[in-house]
């Protein structure tokens, strides 16, 4: 059986379509590219949360190396405000001691 010519150059339109759409999805970057400001995709996030009970959070910054406690205030309820209470440098870990810096307790209606 003959191929009419009609067919042919559909076959060959077709063709060159699939062709262009492949060497454009080719030719894109798969995760970023090295002058992309900001964190690199895929990479590990910013923060990450150690525990949490309700009445206090404990978060590490990965980029800052620091790990923040946050709590609430003495006496209130669970779903208060958390409030800074302390951090530690992380670059310190391996010494004999660490000591971490407190921030300095606001009074009601400061901020």
């Amino acid at each position: 059986m003959a191929i009419s010519t009609r067919l042919r150059w559909l076959g060959v339109v077709l063709a060159l379509g699939a062709g262009i759409a492949l060497g454009a999805a080719l030719a894109q970057p798969a995760l970023g590219r090295a002058d992309q400001k900001g964190p690199p995709a895929g990479g590990p996030p910013r923060y990450t949360v150690v525990f949490t009970e309700g009445t206090n959070l404990c978060v590490t910054d990965n980029q800052a190396s620091k790990l923040y406690f946050y709590t609430i205030d003495p006496g209130k309820e669970p779903g208060a405000d958390l409030k800074l209470r302390a951090y530690v440098d992380l670059t310190q870990t391996g010494k004999d001691v660490i000591k971490p810096t407190l921030t300095k307790k606001k009074k009601e209606g400061e901020r």
